[in-house]
Protein backbone atom coordinates (compact mmCIF):
# COMPACT_ATOMS: atom_id res chain seq x y z
CA UNK A 1 0.00 0.00 0.00
CA UNK A 2 3.01 2.33 0.56
CA UNK A 3 4.35 2.11 -2.70
CA UNK A 4 0.69 3.18 -4.03
CA UNK A 5 0.05 5.92 -2.01
CA UNK A 6 3.89 7.40 -3.48
CA UNK A 7 2.40 6.58 -6.77
CA UNK A 8 -1.32 8.46 -5.91
CA UNK A 9 0.87 11.52 -4.13
CA UNK A 10 3.39 12.01 -7.16
CA UNK A 11 0.24 11.35 -10.03
CA UNK A 12 -1.48 14.23 -7.93
CA UNK A 13 1.57 16.31 -7.75
CA UNK A 14 1.86 16.11 -11.53
CA UNK A 15 -1.61 16.26 -12.41
CA UNK A 16 -2.27 19.78 -10.26
CA UNK A 17 1.05 21.14 -12.20
CA UNK A 18 0.04 20.11 -15.24
CA UNK A 19 -3.43 21.71 -14.77
CA UNK A 20 -1.77 24.93 -13.79
CA UNK A 21 0.29 25.36 -16.56
CA UNK A 22 -2.19 24.40 -18.83
CA UNK A 23 -5.28 26.06 -17.74
CA UNK A 24 -4.07 28.67 -15.11
CA UNK A 25 -5.02 28.56 -11.32
CA UNK A 26 -8.92 29.60 -11.62
CA UNK A 27 -9.49 26.89 -13.87
CA UNK A 28 -7.57 24.46 -11.87
CA UNK A 29 -9.54 25.50 -8.71
CA UNK A 30 -13.18 25.44 -11.02
CA UNK A 31 -12.46 22.44 -12.48
CA UNK A 32 -11.43 20.89 -9.05
CA UNK A 33 -14.45 22.42 -7.28
CA UNK A 34 -16.73 20.51 -10.45
CA UNK A 35 -15.96 17.13 -9.05
CA UNK A 36 -17.23 17.96 -5.49
CA UNK A 37 -19.23 14.90 -5.75
CA UNK A 38 -16.70 12.29 -6.09
CA UNK A 39 -14.52 13.98 -3.24
CA UNK A 40 -17.22 13.78 -0.72
CA UNK A 41 -17.32 10.00 -1.83
CA UNK A 42 -13.81 10.04 -1.00
CA UNK A 43 -14.37 11.74 2.35
CA UNK A 44 -17.03 9.04 3.12
CA UNK A 45 -15.01 5.79 2.55
CA UNK A 46 -11.72 7.39 4.11
CA UNK A 47 -13.87 7.77 6.87
CA UNK A 48 -14.96 3.83 6.66
CA UNK A 49 -11.37 3.36 5.76
CA UNK A 50 -10.46 4.85 9.34
CA UNK A 51 -13.35 3.56 11.39
CA UNK A 52 -12.44 0.26 10.37
CA UNK A 53 -8.44 0.78 11.28
CA UNK A 54 -9.34 2.03 14.35
CA UNK A 55 -11.35 -0.75 15.47
CA UNK A 56 -9.04 -3.38 13.69
CA UNK A 57 -5.46 -2.70 15.33
CA UNK A 58 -5.19 -5.02 17.52
CA UNK A 59 -5.75 -7.90 15.35
CA UNK A 60 -4.33 -10.01 12.54
CA UNK A 61 -6.01 -9.22 9.51
CA UNK A 62 -6.80 -11.60 6.37
CA UNK A 63 -5.86 -10.03 3.17
CA UNK A 64 -9.31 -10.97 1.15
CA UNK A 65 -7.79 -8.83 -1.94
CA UNK A 66 -4.38 -10.64 -2.63
CA UNK A 67 -6.62 -12.44 -5.55
CA UNK A 68 -8.14 -8.90 -7.20
CA UNK A 69 -4.51 -7.14 -7.72
CA UNK A 70 -4.22 -5.46 -11.52
CA UNK A 71 -0.94 -5.53 -12.91
CA UNK A 72 0.52 -1.81 -13.74
CA UNK A 73 0.44 -2.75 -17.56
CA UNK A 74 -2.98 -3.62 -17.16
CA UNK A 75 -3.89 -0.42 -15.87
CA UNK A 76 -1.67 1.85 -18.30
CA UNK A 77 -3.63 -0.14 -21.37
CA UNK A 78 -6.82 0.44 -19.65
CA UNK A 79 -5.91 4.25 -19.11
CA UNK A 80 -4.62 4.95 -22.40
CA UNK A 81 -7.59 3.18 -23.65
CA UNK A 82 -9.49 6.06 -21.84
CA UNK A 83 -7.32 8.78 -23.49
CA UNK A 84 -7.93 8.18 -26.52
CA UNK A 85 -11.62 7.99 -26.14
CA UNK A 86 -11.41 11.30 -24.22
CA UNK A 87 -9.33 13.00 -27.09
CA UNK A 88 -11.96 12.25 -29.55
CA UNK A 89 -15.12 13.00 -27.45
CA UNK A 90 -13.45 16.01 -25.36
CA UNK A 91 -12.40 17.57 -28.54
CA UNK A 92 -8.80 17.70 -28.37
CA UNK A 93 -6.03 17.50 -26.35
CA UNK A 94 -7.31 20.12 -23.61
CA UNK A 95 -10.61 18.05 -22.71
CA UNK A 96 -8.37 15.15 -22.46
CA UNK A 97 -6.14 16.25 -19.70
CA UNK A 98 -9.36 17.66 -18.13
CA UNK A 99 -10.27 14.42 -17.38
CA UNK A 100 -7.29 13.85 -15.93
CA UNK A 101 -8.09 14.84 -12.12
CA UNK A 102 -11.32 12.82 -12.24
CA UNK A 103 -9.19 8.98 -13.39
CA UNK A 104 -7.19 10.18 -10.24
CA UNK A 105 -10.09 10.56 -7.74
CA UNK A 106 -11.92 7.75 -9.23
CA UNK A 107 -8.87 5.49 -8.91
CA UNK A 108 -8.69 6.30 -5.32
CA UNK A 109 -11.95 5.73 -4.62
CA UNK A 110 -11.66 2.28 -6.40
CA UNK A 111 -8.30 1.69 -3.66
CA UNK A 112 -10.12 2.46 -0.56
CA UNK A 113 -13.27 0.55 -1.30
CA UNK A 114 -11.00 -1.97 -1.98
CA UNK A 115 -9.10 -1.63 1.45
CA UNK A 116 -12.44 -1.19 3.24
CA UNK A 117 -14.08 -4.12 1.60
CA UNK A 118 -11.07 -5.94 3.20
CA UNK A 119 -11.57 -4.18 6.82
CA UNK A 120 -15.45 -5.13 6.59
CA UNK A 121 -14.91 -9.03 5.41
CA UNK A 122 -12.17 -8.91 8.34
CA UNK A 123 -14.23 -7.05 10.88
CA UNK A 124 -17.43 -9.47 10.55
CA UNK A 125 -14.59 -12.41 10.60
CA UNK A 126 -13.53 -11.00 13.92
CA UNK A 127 -17.18 -10.15 15.12
CA UNK A 128 -18.52 -13.34 13.87
CA UNK A 129 -15.65 -15.24 15.99
CA UNK A 130 -16.18 -13.11 18.95
CA UNK A 131 -20.30 -13.94 18.74
CA UNK A 132 -19.57 -17.55 18.97
CA UNK A 133 -17.44 -17.88 21.70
Amino acid sequence: MLNTRNLFVATFIAIILTYLMVFGENKTIEMIKEQYLFLLALLIISLAVIFFKFKLKDYELINFNKNNSFSLQSTLVFFLIFQVVDYIMEDGFIGMISQWFLYWVMGLIALLLMEAINYYKNYQLIYNKNQNI
